[in-house]
């Protein structure tokens, strides 16, 4: 008698439908998750770039739409003195601001890096001007330099080192500086604290080995410290550049770029050309052309970067 088995019955399974085979696309999961990223970059960012350097090549105004002029805006400007002093002032400006900005930056990062008592307090305390809105700070300083109600001019007085207010906003040359000045007090705590997060990363074990071989401060620094800190270095000073390359608020609330447009920067020249004096072509034009600095900021980032990689052992490819 033969022995029979029973048939095995298997639930066929059932295949996906079109919509789930959509969403296990990975390519398409791609695509819906950036879309909206995508979509914010475009409507506050590549449109507003986009028009900005179309209306540099037109002679667009306030209240009437333009026409197509090449280049026109940009030769008139090369011949602008007003846009050319702009421009030294920027690039000055930028120069010695940043120098201010990382000179004192590193010396108190390397300050807060040594066991201090109050350590959180003082950290706590650097980072108040960087905190303050701009423009508070703007207006604090502009009492500061006011001829008339000046806390310098007066403390100077009282003590006999003049016998009358100092002028500082009024020339160009103290007015520059000043403004100067104002930029490396608020800047330098973002400077100082990038650099303290830096220096917390290098290993204690490297300074041990190196004062082993009877190496001095100064030799740690150079050997050790300077080296391991030049990619955070590269980067913090690739964005303090474009941050004072690009400063509007801290100079147009003091001097407005005056006395007699001394002080403006190509930022405020482009507000002051193309909002308050409706030539929006010529304003734009000028924005346009600071884009060449602020490529030229980006790409030393990028050199700072490459030097992380030969740190790391990787090629500089």
């Amino acid at each position: 008698m033969s022995a029979t088995t029973a048939p095995v019955w298997t639930k066929t399974r059932q295949q996906p439908g079109a919509l789930a085979r959509l969403f296990d696309n990975k390519a398409f999961l791609i695509i819906v998750c950036l879309a909206p990223a995508v979509g914010l970059l475009m409507t506050f960012l590549t449109y507003p770039l986009g028009l900005g350097v179309w209306l540099a090549f037109t002679d667009t105004t306030i209240g009437r739409p333009g026409i197509w002029v090449g280049l026109e805006n940009f030769q008139y400007l090369m011949e602008d003195p007003i846009f050319l002093n702009s421009v030294f002032y920027s690039v000055f400006y930028t120069g010695v601001a940043t120098i201010g900005k990382f000179g004192l930056g590193l010396w108190l990062a390397l300050l807060l890096n040594q066991h201090l008592p109050m350590k959180s307090l003082l950290r706590a305390i650097i980072l108040l001007p960087w905190i303050v809105p701009t423009v508070l700070s703007a207006i604090a300083f502009w009492w500061i330099y006011d001829p008339q109600f000046s806390i310098i001019s007066y403390l100077a007085m009282k003590m006999g080192f003049t016998t009358q207010p100092i002028d500082f906003i009024n020339t160009a040359w103290p007015a520059r500086w000043s403004l100067i000045f104002a930029n490396i007090w608020r800047g330098i705590p973002f400077v100082a604290i990038s650099l303290l997060a830096g220096l917390q990363t290098i290993s204690p074990s490297l300074y041990e080995a190196a004062l082993l071989d009877g190496a001095t401060p100064w030799q740690r620094f150079r050997h050790i410290t300077f080296p391991m800190l030049m990619p955070i270095l590269a980067i913090v000073m690739t964005f303090s550049i474009i941050f004072t390359f690009t400063d509007f608020q801290l100079v147009y609330a003091i001097t407005r770029g005056g006395p007699v447009n001394s002080t403006h920067l190509m930022a405020t020249l482009a507000f002051q050309r193309g909002i308050p004096g409706g030539q929006l072509g010529e304003g734009a034009a000028i924005a346009v052309a600071m884009i060449p600095f602020l490529v030229f900021a980006t790409l030393f980032s990028y050199f700072g970067l490459a030097r992380r990689k030969w740190q790391q052992g990787e090629s500089n490819d």
